[in-house]
């Protein structure tokens, strides 16, 4: 009896599914042939499907407003896309064709605000959340975004700090600001307590000594955020009513207040059995910011998320070609790819981020249990899919093939270039894969370019400092 890839899948999960389907015994994304880019591109390269963030922008935005709607909550919604999650122009360009409010990090988001406002992709009316720790640098630069002009521009408070050193700056307007509240950890984690934000019970001592009774600071914005993501369990529940607890107690105290923002933390799919209820978390969050406001006769806040992995996450993927099949003992047998794992999908060697993992053809093969390993010299330079243990199911392939068997990692979308510094200098000298834009027309054809070719020897040497070799 013969086994096959195909069977193994159709048998496990509901497929195709969503981003996912065979054309001529060979995978698409997002109907997307990926045999015909590997054809025309060579591999290794990485892709983004750019109308994918329009689409997870439109899904989150219908289901708040549709729970807004139908339980007469009196608030708005708002979107924030992390700029730190993908900086990437054609990226942010996309995610602002949807109306998104932005979310900075760093004193740089600051001049990538002030260059896409130069660009006419956004204008003063913008809504801009300021999260981070704000140097001196930050600071400034924030208060001076302002001062020109950028009255929805949000300094969230993210230590006692800050506001101190926020007060020796010559304020020109009133300062919009909101306070971060820090939370309590899991019970895993290395610490009790988040470093980031103020922590709970020290936080309304602080807005009434500090900031109620300052004619040039307002208070607009309540902010948390939970770093294992908004997901139905105990402690995100727990950790949202000590939020939202506090946000009652504080909007007692401050008319300004109006804001009420939950971070990131909507998960994506990273394997192909993913089952998350969007639409349950969406109702029962607006249900309880409802019953709480309506219990103490407070008026209904603005919802604020700031959804980075969410919004671009599911719209990546990096292909690769298998180069050599390694057999190491009686049960280890290797797939080695032409660029290494370390540099390509960091998340998944530094904090053992799961992606999902699919051959691009030969899903007609019987299938067997493989690792997977990168070219560099590095021990950790191989995929993990479980935790205990790091064998993959993928399709079998013989040394005497016409053609190779070509991988597909999916939903890298989010954080992988900044982390693993694209363009700079990676582990080994292996250089960054080319970089493929897929988009569509007005007619919703599909159109697709390089962004840019595979990293060349002289880049690095350039960045690494090395003079041209004098010529003979």
């Amino acid at each position: 009896m013969k086994n096959t890839y195909f069977e193994l899948i159709e048998q496990s999960y509901y497929f195709p599914q969503e981003g996912f389907d065979l054309r001529d015994s060979s995978l698409t994304f997002h109907g997307v042939s990926l045999k015909h880019l590997i054809d025309k591109y060579g591999t290794p390269f990485k892709l983004i499907y750019l109308p994918k963030i329009g689409d997870q922008i439109k899904k989150a935005r219908n289901l708040f407003n549709r729970a807004i709607k139908n339980q007469g909550y009196t608030g708005k919604y708002e979107y924030c896309y992390c700029t730190k999650c993908n900086h990437f122009y054609h990226v942010i360009n996309e995610a602002l064709k949807h109306d998104v409010n932005l979310e900075t990090s760093s004193a740089y988001d600051i001049d990538l605000i002030r260059h896409l406002a130069d660009l006419n992709k956004l204008d003063k009316n913008r809504k801009i959340i300021h999260n981070g720790y704000k140097t001196q640098e930050y600071l400034s630069k924030i208060v001076a975004l302002q001062a020109d002009g950028f009255h929805n521009s949000i300094l969230i408070l993210d230590s006692i700090t800050e506001l101190e050193r926020l007060k020796k700056l010559k304020l020109k307007t009133k300062i919009k600001v909101g306070i971060r509240m820090a939370i309590n950890e899991e019970m895993q984690s290395a610490y009790y307590t988040s470093r980031l934000g103020i922590p709970h019970n020290e936080l309304m001592d602080f807005f009434k000594k500090s900031i109620k009774n300052n004619p040039n600071i307002e208070l607009k914005m309540l902010h948390f955020f939970v770093d294992s993501g908004i997901k139905d369990t105990l402690y995100y529940w727990g950790q949202f009513q000590n939020a939202l607890s506090l946000y009652v107690d504080l909007r007692k105290e401050c008319e300004s207040l109006d804001s009420f923002n939950l971070g990131g933390g909507f998960p994506i799919r990273n394997h192909l059995g993913f089952e998350y209820n969007y639409e349950y978390m969406i109702n029962e969050i607006i249900k309880n910011i409802k019953e709480a406001c309506t219990k103490e006769n407070i008026p209904e806040p603005d919802i604020y998320t700031e959804f980075g992995k969410y919004t671009v996450g599911e719209a990546g993927a990096i292909i690769f070609e298998v180069l050599e099949q390694k057999k190491q003992n009686d049960s280890e047998t290797w797939y080695i790819i032409n660029n290494s794992l370390m540099n390509t999908i960091p998340d998944a060697w530094s904090i053992h981020e799961k992606f999902i993992l699919l051959p691009i053809n030969k899903w007609n093969n019987q299938y067997q249990r493989i690792n997977i390993g990168g070219i560099s010299c590095d021990h950790s330079d191989y995929y993990n899919s479980e935790d205990l243990n790091q064998e993959i199911l993928l399709p079998q392939y013989g040394e005497k093939d016409k053609e190779p068997l070509y991988l597909g990692f999916f939903h890298t979308g989010a954080y992988q270039d900044s982390i693993s510094g694209y363009g700079g200098i990676k582990h080994c000298l292996i250089p960054s894969p080319k970089h493929v834009i897929i988009d569509r027309d007005d007619k919703g054809n599909y159109k697709h370019y390089v962004y840019r070719e595979e990293q060349s020897a002289q880049e690095m040497f350039k960045i690494l400092g090395y003079q041209a070799p004098a010529k003979v």
